[in-house]
């Protein structure tokens, strides 16, 4: 994936990141139950990036925060991580003191004397999922955490992030926020063990599909004996996924530039420019049914001829290449392997 990341440019890469920390933001946060606006997001991710963007508009301080902690994660791994830093990030999620209606502590560890519960299930109908250790004993237990967490990779990036996330959430450190903190931590280990501050990997939009068995692991971890083989194991296997995800994100970026180098040379009208645009974004039988005159009108607001002349010129061109006949006739890109055989 470095080297499909190494032929693309760097507008294309930006945008790959910007796009993949959108989804990572609005996934991480609806692993807890909380919808982001898309558009929010995506508005005060293009500012930080430097990615054109068409509409600008305001984002709440709480997104600010939860962005505010990825990238800060991830830009800035090779920093120690601290209490003050571990404080930092929560209290940027919670700018208000509050979470939803109830006031909680922000910028420090959990204080409160009764155990803390992680409780899943409907009001009424919860389930404890798991107590953590007593308020008392978290600012020892998080001391041996990043003394281990900051000491030297073993047994590697990957396994080391996979103990990471499973040993902080055990621990559950603050009142709120603890999911959130636990995966920007994953973050910052693999961006630690790639040497970079990469954008690609979609890991908790992978955990996010499997949510359910996500909550089941890290259970079946936290209780019984020390052996955590499997937790490692699964989490491994979600860290593939995302791998292979992300690749194929590249692979469709790679794609379209190679095709526009292609026909850079070619004349081609904004409206022409649009509906390949459209057809390159959806990827490989994405735009369901191919390209029709009656599609092509309402994507480009052109009339009926214009459409239907458009699209007999993109094919002879080689842009497009023609599939059926009458009204039956569809259009697909002339790139091997996305139109029908």
């Amino acid at each position: 994936m470095e080297g499909k990341l190494a032929a693309i440019g760097f507008e294309q890469r930006q945008e790959i990141a910007a796009e993949t920390w959108t989804q990572e933001a609005l996934s991480t946060a609806a692993i807890e139950g909380e919808r982001l606006d898309l558009e929010a997001v995506r508005s005060s991710i293009a500012r930080r990036l430097g990615v054109s963007q068409a509409k600008s508009m305001n984002t709440p301080r709480h997104v600010d925060g939860l962005l505010d902690v990825m990238d800060d994660a991830v830009t800035q791994a090779d920093k120690p991580v601290t209490h003050e830093r571990l404080h930092a990030w929560q209290a940027a999620l919670f700018p208000t003191g509050y979470s939803g209606m109830s006031r909680i502590r922000v910028g420090g560890y959990r204080e409160h004397a009764e155990p803390m519960q992680i409780v899943v299930g409907r009001i009424g109908r919860e389930t404890v999922h798991y107590e953590a250790p007593p308020s008392a004993a978290v600012p020892v237990e998080i001391q041996r955490f990043l003394a281990w967490l900051d000491g030297p990779n073993e047994p590697g990036g990957l396994v080391k992030a996979a103990l990471a996330h499973l040993w902080f959430e055990t621990i559950h450190p603050f009142e709120d926020g603890n999911g959130r903190i636990g995966r920007a931590i994953v973050d910052l280990v693999l961006a630690r063990d790639a040497g970079e501050p990469g954008r690609v990997l979609r890991i908790s939009q992978q955990l996010l599909a499997r949510r359910g068995e996500y909550y089941e692991q890290l259970e079946r971890a936290q209780h019984g004996a020390l052996d955590v083989t499997d937790w490692v194991l699964w989490f491994t296997e979600q860290v593939q996924a995302a791998f292979a995800a992300a690749s194929s994100v590249v692979d469709l970026s790679l794609a379209k530039a190679m095709f526009w180098n292609q026909h850079r040379a070619k004349d081609l009208s904004p409206r022409q420019r649009k509906a390949i645009n459209a057809l390159l974004d959806a990827g490989p039988g994405g735009f369901e049914g191919g390209m029709s005159t009656r599609k092509y009108e309402s994507l480009t607001g052109a009339a009926r001829a214009t459409a239907s002349r458009d699209l007999i010129e993109l094919a002879t061109l080689g842009l497009l290449v023609q599939v059926g006949a009458g009204r039956g006739t569809r259009y697909y890109l002339q790139i091997e392997g996305w139109a029908p055989a």
